[in-house]
């Protein structure tokens, strides 16, 4: 991969794959990612980094990201360690926010080191979070920067770096000193985010700046489809009990007591602002209605004068009235919904810590298509506490029912709960009140799991009412099942049921195959030589299509024009102030 050499920065981002070496082995990563936009290796990086690289450069630090990642899925023989020795830093910085990537993150650092032995290497994240401890003991990873607000951390952290602090001033930092762990028991958590911001314009800077459009590409479909995100706040105000991100969950380990929001004004501002770079989707992350509804009218009357045309998804933690989705069409005209109700069973929802019914999501539903919503997208999830076999394929049943009542506007999706149940969730740390066995429980565990050769291996958990044998098949089979309605429906293509049913044929026949059911072990049909090595065309879209979760736009993606002159009018006004500080 030909790229010129790039000037040296202070911090480098740098986000791993799930598995470092997917390429060289025979992974069967099944269904997954399929409901994410992410491939299995999930190369989209953490949308704070943004905010981090924000903050950094706005403090004189200079900050980079590399979605090593995307490089890697992009360009299956990259030489990893021969493109890392290009990298100049004072300092790494590696994602391990959610689970799946602790493999990636300590193959990565482990070569970060053997390539720049005397540079520190940082983890942080969520997970990074929950297993401080057990990271730090790594040889190759330096610190560990604790809790959902990394910013101002990594701020007093890379001053302390470059000898301009004290380590033990740090706030929310794990280190070593000597042979000793130090934990500083100070603790930021940020209750107000109006300073935080996804700068897009910032990213694209800097990849002027350091020469590497490629490496910072949140996606792997990014230059054809720029989808952007805002984030309305940190924490949740909801205890889902499988999710790490809880209420409960961020109360006790992320020290987080209650959520923080940034203003709606502002939120909606950052949303303008993407808008006038590119026509593809921006997904707001959070429901603006977890504030209530002062909030989302504050976020939805600043937005009515815009004319916004861009597809602008919603997401909805609890059914909503029917004012909000009349309210959300007067500002925005191309407006769309997700939720996940995870269930057709009210039981079972409520089991999982969600208390809204399904007569309230069908009665939201028809709401938001009233209004004019142009794709509303419901989510099941097999795996779920208390589920059993029968209970899927009655949820199954249920999308078909809403299909036929709701119409091509209306998209069930169902996926497995996987690779892993969050550490640090209400049902990881309380497994039997929720019916489940935890197989993984520290973090040298789950890195055996996902060196498995398939994702059932990699389950960190068994449920007693959907054993993990139970639950692959159940899986494919619920994913064929509900292919089969939405083509019936007409909700999909002819092309897009025909991929839908191919891939899960193999990818079932595969599950058999390894297990010694059918066929010579390790061969699988329409596989050429019959593995599975790195990311497989069979292993996107198992239980649906990728396209499928995308929201139409019209148009190219960038508005190339508009980010060309923004980007000069940054590099210039930051000129201004380094002349100035001068």
């Amino acid at each position: 991969m030909f790229r010129l050499p790039s000037p040296r920065t202070d911090l480098c981002l740098i986000h791993p794959p799930s598995v470092f070496d997917f390429s060289k082995r025979e992974i069967l990563f099944g269904p997954i990612s399929d409901v994410v936009p992410s491939t299995p290796a999930f190369e989209m990086y953490p949308i704070g980094f943004s905010s981090i690289a924000e903050v950094l450069s706005r403090n004189k630090i200079g900050t980079r990201i590399v979605n090593l990642a995307y490089l890697m899925v992009k360009h299956p023989r990259l030489d990893v360690k021969k493109y890392l020795k290009t990298i100049k830093a004072r300092a790494f910085g590696i994602s391990l926010h959610w689970l799946p990537h602790a493999h990636g993150a300590v193959e990565l650092a482990r070569l970060l080191k053997e390539v720049h032995p005397d540079v520190p290497v940082i983890f942080g994240g969520y997970s990074s979070t929950y297993y401080a401890d057990e990271l730090i003991r790594y040889p190759f990873v330096d610190y560990v920067v604790r809790g959902d607000s990394a910013e101002r951390a990594l701020v007093s952290l890379m001053r302390a770096i470059s000898g301009a602090g004290r380590l033990e001033d740090v706030a929310n930092l794990v280190y070593k000193q000597g042979d000793r762990i130090v934990s500083n028991d100070a603790f930021i958590v940020d209750d107000h985010l109006n300073d935080f911001s996804n700068n897009y314009v910032n990213l694209f800077r800097k990849a002027i700046k350091y020469r590497d459009p490629i490496g910072m590409t949140p996606i792997h479909d990014w230059w054809s489809y720029p989808i952007t995100m805002i984030v309305t706040c940190r924490g949740c105000t909801n205890n889902c009990v499988i999710c790490g991100g809880s209420k409960w969950a961020g109360n006790r380990y992320l020290r987080r007591s209650r959520i923080a929001y940034r203003d709606p004004q502002v939120v909606a501002a950052d949303l303008m602002r993407l808008t006038r770079f590119t026509r593809a989707p921006v997904f707001v992350v959070g429901d603006i209605r977890q504030a209530g509804d002062d909030y989302a009218n504050r976020f939805l009357e600043t937005l009515a004068p815009a004319g916004i045309k861009n597809p602008i998804v919603l997401e909805l933690f609890d059914t909503a009235p029917e004012g909000f989705f009349e309210a959300v069409s007067r500002s925005l005209p191309n407006v769309n919904y997700e939720i996940s109700p995870e269930t057709h069973d009210d039981a079972l929802r409520r089991a999982s810590g969600k208390p809204y019914k399904a007569a309230g999501v069908e009665q939201n539903i028809g709401w938001a298509l009233k209004y004019g919503a142009r794709k509303f997208d419901v989510f099941f999830m097999t795996g779920i506490p208390r589920q059993d076999y029968r209970s899927v394929i009655q949820t199954v049943g249920y999308g078909g029912r809403l299909m036929k009542e709701f119409g091509a506007r209306l998209m069930p999706f169902i996926s497995p709960m996987a690779p892993f149940l969050d550490p640090g969730s209400i049902a990881f740390e309380n497994p039997d009140k929720h019916g489940y066995t935890i197989r993984c429980r520290s973090f040298d565990d789950h890195l055996k799991a996902l060196s498995s050769s398939s994702w059932k291996e990699m389950l960190n958990y068994e449920s007693a009412s959907l054993p993990r044998d139970e639950l692959v098949g159940v899986t494919y089979e619920a994913g064929a099942r509900l292919n089969e309605l939405k083509f019936a429906a007409g909700n999909i293509d002819s092309r897009t049921y025909r991929r839908v049913k191919a891939r899960n044929d193999i990818l079932t026949i595969g599950e058999r195959v390894r297990e010694g059911a059918v066929g010579q072990k390790g061969r699988l049909p329409g596989k050429g030589n019959g593995r599975i090595v790195g990311i497989d065309a069979n292993d996107l879209g198992v239980v649906c299509d990728k396209d499928e979760i995308k929201w139409k736009r019209k148009g190219p993606g960038f508005r190339f024009l508009a980010i060309g002159r923004a980007v000069v009018r940054e590099l210039v006004g930051r000129a201004i102030i380094r002349r100035r500080d001068i």
